[in-house]
């Protein structure tokens, strides 16, 4: 993230601070994004604003870039993209994301479990080289029928976004890579292991993004011409907010998928004995999807405050500028929520995963943490939108400030209304 800003020349100014929203990644987890979002429609309305979007800038990663595309490829009506992102996860089944059907398991990942169980010699008898545990043709099938990522260019045309960014890990070059659709000038930007590509962003630029490692199967992207793996843009992903300032944000709402910090205090876990395959996974996923966020949301953090303690010539002088932060995540463990929801899955699903360690109920489930991100059925996708809507609630004030929207929507005097509405009939007569 320092990078990233400390590159930046400072911009024209303008009449308001462009706002830049950041989705991150987590498979069901994002669940709770729309939630945040359906609450931020809601403050926001209040607040007496109906048109545009208040996310001239949306950058997302993994699940997260598919509620961001939605997002932007609705840019104007942003209270039909969320209530649209709203109908689509709360109508979402397992079936809907991955093949979950008893054949289709033995098909993916059982033959995962054999080669891990029974090593390479069942490997090279079946000749079996599964890509992944689970299938997501599903995903691909929903949403090439839910989102004409056609839209863009009129969006971007109308002025409606400024630009789009969604982030995929290549396999082949081990580049972390933000590819991104803007019609504004931007000059692409190159870090240690991680780049920007400007293109027209795709279907297949979605399924990269969200393919989970080892979870989901790799997509192939065209890259400079040359055809290269890509998997989900969370992994290597070392500054989550670079791409929103880079592409013009001068302030940041990021949306989490997992608690930023847990409670002081040591945690016991179901068992004492070693660590079963699946908590090890969960363990590697939230290393994944929710550490670099919370390193960079940090270090933005600490460049804010170091520039807040510089003169206003030696701000001057430097291209550092600060940019405005307000982080919305999950009051409450995800991994805790999705023990209690585990039972909704298909019994296909929980065989599969009880094959690789997850046992248990509630909050002494082992391996709670990898079915958070499976866990695609309506019992824990609703609570994770009633909890990402109380959340944002509960920071009504804060957001408001964020936005500068007033607490209450400007009241109209309704004599003046009258006569406005009494002139305009007379006009039109």
């Amino acid at each position: 993230m320092l990078q990233a800003v400390s590159n930046l020349a400072p911009g024209p100014t303008r009449s308001s601070p462009v706002t830049g929203l950041i989705l991150t990644g987590g498979g069901a987890r994002a669940a709770y994004q729309v939630g945040v979002l359906a609450a931020i429609a809601q403050l926001r309305r209040d607040a007496g604003i109906a048109q545009g979007s208040p996310f001239p800038i949306i950058s997302g990663t993994s699940a997260g870039a598919i509620n961001a595309s939605t997002l932007a490829c609705h840019a104007d009506d942003f209270d039909g993209a969320v209530d649209g992102l709203m109908h689509l996860w709360q109508g979402l089944h397992v079936e809907s994301i991955y093949h979950a059907n008893a054949f289709e398991a033995v098909k993916s990942g059982a033959r995962w479990v054999s080669m891990l169980s029974l090593g390479w010699a069942i490997a090279r008898w079946t000749r079996s080289r599964p890509r992944s545990l689970l299938d997501n043709q599903p995903l691909r099938e929903l949403l090439a029928r839910y989102l004409d990522m056609g839209r863009l260019d009129a969006m971007l045309e109308g002025g409606h976004l400024r630009a789009l960014a969604l982030t995929g890990s290549s396999y082949t070059s081990g580049q972390h890579v933000t590819f991104f659709q803007t019609h504004h000038h931007v000059v692409p930007w190159l870090r240690e292991q991680r780049m920007a590509v400007q293109t027209r962003l795709t279907l297949a630029h979605l399924m990269a993004s969200a393919a989970i490692p080892f979870i989901f199967p790799a997509e192939p992207l065209d890259f400079d011409g040359v055809p290269e793996w890509f998997g989900d843009g969370s992994m290597r992903q070392s500054a989550p907010i670079s791409p929103a300032v880079h592409l013009g944000a001068d302030r940041v709402l990021v949306i989490g998928a997992g608690r930023m910090k847990e409670p002081e205090g040591r945690r016991t876990g179901a068992t004492q004995s070693h660590p079963s395959m699946a908590h090890i996974a969960g363990h590697a996923l939230s290393n994944i999807f929710l550490d670099a966020l919370a390193v960079d949301v940090e270090r933005l953090r600490r460049i804010n405050r170091t520039l807040a303690l510089l003169p206003p010539e030696a701000r001057a002088a430097t291209p550092l500028r600060p940019i405005e932060l307000l982080v919305i995540a999950p009051s409450r463990r995800l991994d805790d929520l999705a023990g209690e929801h585990q039972a909704s899955l298909p019994k296909s699903v929980r065989a599969m995963l009880r094959a690789i360690g997850v046992s248990g109920q509630g909050k002494t489930t082992s391996g709670a943490a990898l079915v958070s991100y499976l866990l695609f059925e309506p019992s824990f996708i609703n609570e994770l939108i009633n909890l990402g809507m109380s959340d944002t609630l509960s920071k009504r004030a804060e957001v408001q400030r964020f936005f500068g929207w007033p607490a209450r929507a400007p009241q109209v005097d309704p004599m003046q209304l009258r006569k406005r509405r009494s002139a305009g009939f007379a006009a039109g007569g």
